[in-house]
């Protein structure tokens, strides 16, 4: 029995959350997969009434779950920021999910491309290094001596910086970080999951011409996991990368991507496969606890009005069944989700007149025909 940790945070993550878990209940039913979960309650309305983000209480409880089912967080009378980096960054980082799985796949007939293609990309984020470690900040226009140590899991660096004390030399900084230890940690996992998937190549995307430091390091290092992985290695910078998305989708399988490139190109690649409404992402750590997520936001103004497209969710789900170890469940609920899709079952942001909990009856529907 698997144990899934359910995090619904705030505003149509309660709704979006809690059709997912509908759909595991009717999947368990129907097959071998059984589940026990725990409810938490971590989001903008605790933080608003008690002050409180993550208990270390919590995070030792989430620690020992098979997996956390996460739903959204966001809530306009929080400063933006507090509850994204004390909440969602703050497990990423504390539980290691150092890989950022974002599939991108072609959902029709909601393709927004000129030409009916079938694309079924695999995109895998580097999620804890390059220009996210928070390594920035401004130098102050006056006579001073600044240190800053940016401490992370792999790594720790310190910088000593001088500026100058006349006002229009003012500057703000942000450093990108890979550690060797980081890349070589992502280059296996990605040539594991590249074969795992029947791909014989991985595609590395970067901007090497450009900032040769710490992508020439690299693609040093695939280029040498890929010899010992015995596959081919292709290499994109972003910009052709963001072009050939929009041409040759087709044409891709595994791609490995930097944390900054990777958000950027991932949001395009989920309004190629149909909209932000229809993106789930997976944080993984292969030896820990993994969490499974929408990439939508919380949505606040249309919360409790039964508009929130469960779609993400439900595909955050799938994900989550595959990685807990059930291929065939996923399977039937993605073969679900298509069929729903064909036959016009959706929400009004894709074109349909179902509400929320309309478009989970007939996923599940589709489910126990099949």
């Amino acid at each position: 029995m698997r144990s899934i940790a359910v995090v619904p945070g705030d505003g149509i993550g309660h709704e979006v959350v809690a059709e997912g878990m509908r759909v595991l209940e009717a999947i368990a039913e129907m097959s071998p997969f059984r589940y026990h979960s725990v409810e938490y309650d971590i989001g903008s309305e605790r933080y608003l009434r008690d002050g409180v983000l993550v208990t270390e209480e919590e995070f030792e409880a989430l620690s020992g779950m098979d997996a956390i089912y996460f739903g959204a967080i966001g809530d306009p009378r929080v400063k933006p920021g507090i509850l994204e980096k004390g909440v969602l960054l703050a497990m990423r980082a504390r539980f290691d999910q150092y890989i950022n799985l974002r599939p991108v796949k072609s959902w029709h007939p909601f393709v927004p491309l000129k030409r009916e293609t079938d694309f079924d990309i695999h995109f895998l984020r580097e999620n804890t290094e390059d220009f996210y470690i928070g390594a920035g900040g401004k130098l102050v226009p006056e006579e001073m001596k600044q240190k800053m140590s940016i401490k992370r899991g792999l790594y720790s660096l310190d910088l000593k910086l001088k500026a100058k004390s006349e006002p229009e030399d003012e500057f703000a900084f942000e450093i990108g970080v890979l550690s060797r230890r980081g890349v070589e940690r992502f280059a296996d996992y990605a040539f594991r999951y590249a074969a795992d998937k029947g791909h014989d190549k991985v595609t590395l995307v970067d901007k090497a011409n450009v900032c040769s430091s710490i992508y020439g390091m690299q693609r040093e290092i695939f280029q040498r996991k890929a010899e010992e992985a015995g596959m081919g290695l292709d290499f994109m910078y972003v910009d052709a990368m963001a072009m050939a998305m929009l041409v040759r989708p087709e044409t891709f399988g595994t791609v490995a991507v930097p944390n900054l490139f990777g958000d950027i190109l991932t949001d395009l690649g989920a309004q190629l496969g149909g909209g932000l409404g229809m993106g789930a992402s997976g944080n993984i750590n292969p030896e820990g606890v993994s969490m499974f997520e929408p990439i939508h936001g919380s949505a606040p103004d249309i919360a409790g009005q039964g508009k929130a497209n469960p779609f993400a969710a439900l595909m955050a789900a799938r994900m989550m069944l595959e990685h807990l170890g059930f291929p065939k469940e996923a399977e039937m609920l993605e073969s679900a989700l298509s069929e729903s899709l064909r036959a016009g079952a959706t929400t009004p942001d894709l074109g349909g007149a179902l509400r929320t909990q309309e478009v989970t009856d007939h996923v599940i529907e589709c489910i126990r025909s099949d």
